[in-house]
């Protein structure tokens, strides 16, 4: 378990503050984000590489920025992707005036946050490109490589793409690069037990005595598939076997090879499977370059390791010989730090500019201190079923969907109580800090949605029950426009949905909105639980879509629970209107 820590909230913050404290020499912090870039950057006319994703992976993914690596990193809380806000800013202060290259593995939360900044920054002329890493092979079958996940094949996609950049390669030829790495790049994993997040003691999936999962996770998942525990040398065949059998048709032998351990497997034990790993690749044909043994890509205090090969043709493998100098990741002599221009950060890389005070309706005054109560309403119920949200999660996810959750909404209720005007204001402040600290898919998808219900208020408009139903119309479609997720997909969408159609109908029968409420929160319960019947077809969760049948999804009976804490204020409050 994870043993050293202080505030469990804090641990991601506390731990870029060492590592910051430890290696200035090579990074320095990205003002105002939660992101780390290399002393002295960017560089006037240099394509800067990003990365990035949540903590809890180290060396991942601030461990690699430096020379002839990424320019830059951007870090999520544990196991949750970076907020939008956070991304953002990290592009804005490593824009040297050549492009942005972001590359990160493909999850759904980084791609719908990443995704948003980079519009952000384009609508600002800064050109953004993204590669995802692909790598594993356990997450999606051949031909549909698209849908696979990124684990430790990070490393070549990011080496290649960061030497190409510090070589003075165009954006365009960083990105043909990139491509090309990942579409040769291929990883499989096995874990032997879980990790324990920081605060908890239990960890997030057990193995049986005597087994170990094939294809696992690195954000505390468990594998697609458990078998008997086996020897260093038959180990060593489980993991080449599967990697040959994708060898791409134009790989002429030559590959990058490293075995990786996951945190809990150390590298005496990786030496006993390397030992077995390289003369079956030899076997094989394969021309192994300049090999590595260690923990490049962890998931916290997890037992495990994976095998990642990279096919190399005589670009890449310059690129994977070229110099590097970073705090977890050196190779070859560099001819020292090149010459960063120090550039002036913008506004926005320290925060952006201030919103303008909206002139707001009496009336929606008074809605908006309803609004606020709502909230407070939803982070008291999601802190009373934060462990058991956690536990659904952990089933066929990372388990921090409580913990995320709670983190979003103690930010969203802080900014709502703080934020002076109308309805809209308020749900707009309050979403965009659910987004920018809850970070992860439900992070972000929370935070557009209060944002969107907020736009669809307004501050200047008399809030009615049929202005509610529309903003909640409106922020459920929202999520599916950003989810690309439908009903039936076993996400949040299985409870808001009903929950929306149920209270239009109510509404359009003439009850009361409290009663409507009421009846519509009812309606999300139960379609929450129905989510059991079904398996995960987006998100975190496909890859292990069997494991998650029995049990309901955890956004939806988060959104559940959610809709039921405002049905109980809105019910209160007409009380205190009736007795009042």
């Amino acid at each position: 378990m994870t043993h050293v820590f202080n505030d469990p909230v804090s641990f991601k913050d506390e731990m870029l503050e060492g590592f910051l404290s430890a290696y200035g020499r090579y990074v320095e912090r990205v003002p105002g984000a939660s992101g780390v870039m290399r002393a002295g950057a960017p560089r006037e006319g240099k394509v800067s590489v990003i990365i990035g994703g949540g903590s809890g992976h180290y060396p991942a993914f601030c461990g690699v920025v430096g020379v002839g690596l990424a320019d830059g990193a951007v870090m999520g809380d544990i196991f949750a992707s970076p907020s939008t806000e956070q991304a953002y800013r990290v592009g804005k202060a490593l824009d040297g005036g050549a492009g942005i290259l972001f590359s990160y593995g493909n999850y759904a939360g980084d791609v719908l946050n990443f995704n948003a900044a980079e519009e952000r920054l384009r609508a600002e002329g800064i050109d953004c490109r993204t590669v995802l890493v692909t790598d594993d092979i356990a997450s999606a079958e051949a031909g549909d490589e698209g849908r696979r996940r990124g684990i430790a094949g990070d490393l070549p996609v990011f080496k290649a793409a960061a030497a190409a950049g510090d070589r003075g390669a165009s954006l365009d030829d960083v990105e043909r690069i990139a491509l090309k790495a990942n579409a040769r790049t291929r990883s499989f994993g096995v874990a032997f037990a879980g990790c324990t997040l920081p605060g908890k003691s239990e960890p997030m999936f057990t193995v049986e005595p005597g087994r170990m999962e094939l294809g696992l996770g690195i954000h505390g998942e468990p594998g697609i598939r458990s078998v008997a525990r086996m020897s260093a040398q038959e180990l060593a065949q489980t993991l080449v076997k599967p990697l040959l059998a994708e060898r791409p048709e134009a790989a002429d032998g030559r590959a990058g090879v490293f075995l990786n351990g996951l945190g809990a497997t150390k590298y005496e034990e990786l030496f006993v499977v390397w030992k077995d790993v390289a003369p079956a690749l030899d076997a094989a044909g394969v021309r192994i370059v300049l090999p590595e043994v260690g923990e490049l890509v962890t998931s916290l205090n997890m037992a495990g390791c994976s095998l990642t090969v990279f096919w190399l043709d005589d670009e890449l493998e310059e690129l994977w010989a070229a110099p590097a100098d970073t705090p977890a990741f050196r190779r070859g002599q560099v001819s020292g730090a090149p010459a960063f221009d120090r550039r002036e950060r913008s506004a926005a890389a320290d925060g952006g500019p201030a919103t303008e005070d909206v002139a707001a309706s009496p009336e929606s005054v008074r809605a908006a201190a309803v609004a606020r109560k709502v909230l407070d309403a939803m982070e008291a119920t999601i802190a009373k079923n934060e462990k058991e949200l956690g536990r659904l999660d952990s089933v066929a996810g990372d388990g921090d969907h409580g913990t995320g959750m709670l983190r979003g909404f103690r930010a969203a209720t802080a900014a709502g109580h703080a934020a002076e005007g109308g309805t809209g204001t308020v749900l707009r402040e309050a979403g965009m800090a659910f987004g920018d600290k809850a970070g992860g898919t439900s992070g972000m998808l929370w935070g557009e949605m209060l944002v969107a219900a907020g736009n669809a208020l307004g501050d200047t408009e008399t809030p009615t029950p049929a202005r509610g139903a529309a903003a909640a119309r409106r922020a459920a479609e929202t999520v599916q426009t950003l989810g690309k997720a439908s009903l039936g997909d076993k996400t949040l969408l299985d409870a808001l949905l009903p929950f929306v159609d149920a209270l239009d109908a109510g509404l359009g029968a003439g009850k009361p909105l409290p009663d409507a409420w009421a009846a519509a929160a009812g309606v999300a319960d139960e379609s929450a639980q129905h989510t059991a019947e079904f398996a995960a077809k987006v998100g975190r969760s496909r890859p292990l879509a069997e494991r998650s049948i029995g049990t309901p999804d955890p956004g939806a009976i988060s959104m559940a629970l959610c809709v039921a804490a405002a049905s109980d204020v809105i019910a209160r409050v007409r009380d205190q209107r009736d007795h009042g």
